[in-house]
């Protein structure tokens, strides 16, 4: 059967996949916070637990240098970031205040958060030159407030430069209006000049913005669907014909930002369009094109390593199991680059393609991998990351006919926190696959449960109509386990035969995680 693995689409995406009748899904690299809401206790929370090492060093030399009273924020932060997903505000309130009003506590946190913030930009802004262009044009303004034009020309060019070098364009826009004001200060400044820039500026922006904002809508809906519900994305075509159109512009062509836009654009068409070869061909060609030419640097490296993930993961779809490892080994590489930039963000893809291969060249290999995961604090700290670890599992020892194991860590799954908050249509498969595996241990007074249970819990998601196919995969199922004798039913064996035939196998893949009619035509080997 076929493991559960991950796409990066963001980078963001993973799947599930796997043998003869497991297929994938997708889970963000960002998922849905797992957070109710984003109170200031919330933000606290979630800055400090994603702050590295280095981050956390700089933060406390930050704060060795302030004069304070009392050090009641260090302990608030050192509470924070030992405790992590197990944080109890009442324990550490009563510590530092004992009882009684909680406005102090509140106050103590919202300084807290403006100082990590302060921290973070201190240590930041001169290592991104988005960030540090952002800098420049606030002391370009600040030094226009002071009434001192020249030191604010100073800080436009410098922000401008650092804003070239990023390719931001929208931030160029807004540096060549602060030229175009500045030059009602300063006569030496020619708000001719900039205006033609930005004018040129503008229609870079619009083309892209084009682009942007249908590539934002296909890129929403695939992660709100999971990739489990079928049909068709409506706004793929309006994707489509904006490729084809800024395609023939050979001017356009020439801009790296476009050449990005487009990458994304054209992957995201075929990934929805499940045509693997096509994409394992595009990426080959266009990951060399980008390495040839230099494209890759630190304002984009989040793309460089997204599009080793999609190589990676398409690689492994298309049955070339080694040479998928051999580019997650290059994906390795590249997340220490640049200090390790975006190491923990891409952390779990590169494990999860370690996964996948072994999944098909060495299970056991694989179910070790999986099981050292899911003690790792960065995988714990994340419920979808532990959705795909569990997922795994019972998928390779479904394959591996454990089926006890299997179900063992399916129980484990609806456990985790947060479980109830996934997408409906990944839960739905995953209570199919339940229902799968209780049929070969033989449970049927539970799997007459189950099935009762998920069509009262999906009652509105099995009521569409592009889920018929399920609808009628659990009638057939219960004609199953209630038939005296399946194996002697010749009417029920037909049935079963015009299901398989009306849904083959290949119209299922990347849907279900156990595919119903490759389950189906082993019960009728069985026989």
């Amino acid at each position: 059967m076929f493991p559960v693995f991950m796409f990066s689409c963001c980078p963001n995406i993973n799947y599930l996949h796997g043998m003869p009748g497991f297929r994938f899904f997708y889970i963000l690299t960002y998922p849905k916070t797992t957070f109710a809401s984003c109170k200031a206790m919330d933000i606290l929370q979630i800055i400090i637990s994603s702050m590295n090492k280095e981050e956390v060093r700089f933060f406390k030399l930050f704060e060795a240098g302030m004069t304070s009273d009392d050090r009641k924020d260090l302990q608030l932060f050192n509470f924070i970031r030992t405790n992590g997903a197990e944080y109890d505000e009442n324990k550490i309130f009563s510590k530092l205040y004992g009882k009684g009003n909680k406005n102090p506590f509140y106050r103590l946190k919202n300084r807290l958060l403006n100082d990590v913030a302060r921290s973070m930009h201190l240590q930041h802004f001169e290592k991104e030159e988005n960030i540090s262009a952002m800098n420049m044009l606030a002391l370009a303004h600040l030094f226009l407030l002071k009434n001192n034009p020249a030191i604010a020309e100073y800080f436009l060019k410098r922000a401008e430069n650092k804003a070239r070098k990023s390719s931001s364009l929208e931030l160029l826009d807004i540096i060549y209006g602060e030229y175009i004001k500045l030059s009602q200060e300063k006569t030496a400044i020619n708000p001719e000049e900039y205006i033609r820039k930005r004018k040129l500026n503008r229609e870079k922006i619009e083309t892209l913005r084009q682009i942007d904002d249908i590539l934002a809508i296909v890129t929403y809906q695939l992660r709100i669907t999971q990739n489990f519900k079928p049909g068709k994305n409506p706004v793929l075509d309006l994707l489509q014909n904006a490729v084809n159109k800024i395609s023939k512009d050979k001017a356009l062509l020439r801009s790296p930002e476009l050449r990005f836009r487009l990458y994304h654009s054209v992957s995201q068409i075929l990934l929805q369009k499940r045509d693997y070869n096509a994409l394992e061909n595009y990426l080959l060609n266009i990951y060399h094109d980008f390495e040839k030419e230099k494209l890759f640097v630190r304002s984009n490296h989040d793309t460089k390593l997204q599009l080793l993930t999609y190589l990676v993961n398409a690689l492994f779809k298309n049955g070339k199991y080694r040479e998928s490892l051999r580019y997650a080994q290059l994906l390795r590489k590249n997340m220490e680059d640049f200090h390790h930039l975006l190491y923990d963000k891409y952390f779990f893809f590169y494990y999860n393609s370690l996964v996948i291969n072994y999944s098909k060249l060495d299970p056991q290999k694989a179910i070790s991998i999986l099981e050292d995961l899911k003690e790792n604090s960065k995988i714990k700290s994340h419920v979808f990351y532990m959705v795909f670890v569990y997922l795994n599992l019972v998928v390779l020892h479904f394959d591996l006919k454990d089926y006890k194991t299997a179900i063992r860590n399916l129980n484990r799954l609806y456990l985790l926190n947060d479980y109830k908050t996934t997408d409906i249509s990944i839960r739905f498969r995953i209570a199919m696959a339940e229902l799968i595996i209780r049929y070969e241990l033989k449970d049927f007074e539970l799997l007459e449960f189950k099935i009762n249970r998920a069509q009262k819990e999906f009652r509105s998601y099995l009521a569409l109509e592009e889920n018929e196919k399920d609808r009628k995969f659990i009638r057939l199922l219960r004609k199953i386990i209630n038939s005296a004798g399946f194996r002697q039913d010749k009417k029920l064996i037909e049935q079963v035969r015009n299901f398989t035939k009306l849904y083959p196998d290949d119209e299922t893949d990347d849907i279900e995680l156990i595919s119903y009619s490759s389950w189906l035509n082993q019960l009728l080997l069985s026989r």
